[in-house]
């Protein structure tokens, strides 16, 4: 194993993440009116574990939805003409949605967000996701609804984004490195409550188009959060940092915990984090696809023992003819 601060295995420089120039022009919250740009995206992540360890949820608002099929064999000309809420419930009772909806089904303005039947709003102390979809698990001959409400309460807010790449064409945002969650759903008929948190990517490019892989996490702390963000760009080049978040939500470079090898998906997509010793187990594996892996992870970091969501992303695969032919499947898409 390495040592702090040496993320590489090669020897190679890493780069540190930037603060993004412009970015929300230091507004708290999430905006929802921003224009994207054709070849482009923006989408807005939830997710939060329930407080008794038994529940999970991701939720996805995606505009210009960036493993859309459709939108990729679309030419990318037209961002919001493939918007679609993708919503993971994980444990008893899971859920899996994420149909794609045309321009005509979507409208916006800086606090709202509706994508077909279902919204997400922000109300200036919480965000607010209103779920009307229908359940798209693989081995389901039948599409199960999935209805109910969500609502996510920040206790910091952060305006500060951080770029991707030198040319910053890909931003990412922590909005808010913690929240808690209330979750009500009426199908399936259960409720519960958590730690959440709330980020933000917009790009004027592809995915495929800017890296080759990354690897991400996030962890509340007794004084705030952790986000190790570490990936390959599409040149070759790589990036890995790890921001702190204080108690008002003031984001910080720090040392870089060692590398944390996890074991290969069941797609055998590599996973990988960052944890003291270089010591982490997956503890639920919440996701597991060709392409990605989302997962919950024990480890201490920086003394601290947390569980944290973690996810690894290969965008080779996804982009392979194999994975592309079966992305319909998953992600149906409806012209209402």
């Amino acid at each position: 194993m390495h040592g702090r601060g040496d993320p590489s295995r090669s020897g190679r420089a890493y780069g540190r993440l930037k603060r993004a120039t412009g970015c929300q022009h230091g507004e708290l919250g999430p905006r929802f009116d921003a224009p994207v740009p054709s070849g482009g995206y923006s989408w807005w992540y939830i997710d939060a574990i329930s407080d008794d360890g038994k529940h999970g949820l991701t939720i996805i608002a995606f505009l210009g939805s960036v493993f859309s099929p459709y939108y990729k064999a679309s030419g990318r000309g037209h961002p919001e003409d493939h918007a679609s809420l993708n919503v993971a419930l994980y444990g008893p009772q899971a859920r899996w949605t994420m149909t794609e909806r045309p321009a005509d089904n979507v409208s916006r303005d800086a606090k709202m967000l509706s994508i077909g039947p279902s919204s997400v709003r922000w109300t200036g102390d919480a965000l607010e996701i209103d779920i009307v979809e229908r359940d798209k698990r693989l081995g389901i001959p039948w599409r199960r609804p999935v209805r109910g409400r969500v609502r996510v309460v920040p206790e910091m807010l952060n305006p500060v984004g951080f770029a991707l790449d030198p040319e910053e064409r890909h931003i990412w945002q922590c909005l808010a490195p913690r929240a808690r969650i209330v979750v009500e759903m009426n199908d399936p008929d259960i409720s519960w409550s958590g730690s959440g948190y709330i980020d933000h990517n917009r790009g004027t490019e592809s995915l495929e188009e800017g890296f080759r892989s990354w690897h991400w996490s996030r962890a509340h702390l007794s004084d705030g959060a952790v986000v190790c963000y570490e990936g390959e760009r599409a040149d070759g080049s790589r990036f890995a940092s790890a921001l702190r978040f204080d108690q008002h939500g003031v984001p910080a470079q720090d040392e870089l915990p060692m590398m944390a090898d996890l074991p290969n998906s069941k797609w055998q997509v590599q996973r990988r984090t960052r944890a003291d010793k270089g010591e982490a187990k997956v503890d639920k594996t919440w996701e597991d696809t060709p392409f990605y892996a989302r997962s919950t992870v024990s480890s201490r970091v920086y003394g601290e023992p947390v569980i944290a969501v973690q996810e690894s992303l290969d965008l080779r695969r996804y982009a392979s003819p194999i994975v592309q032919f079966m992305l319909p499947f998953r992600m149906p898409r409806r012209k209402f």
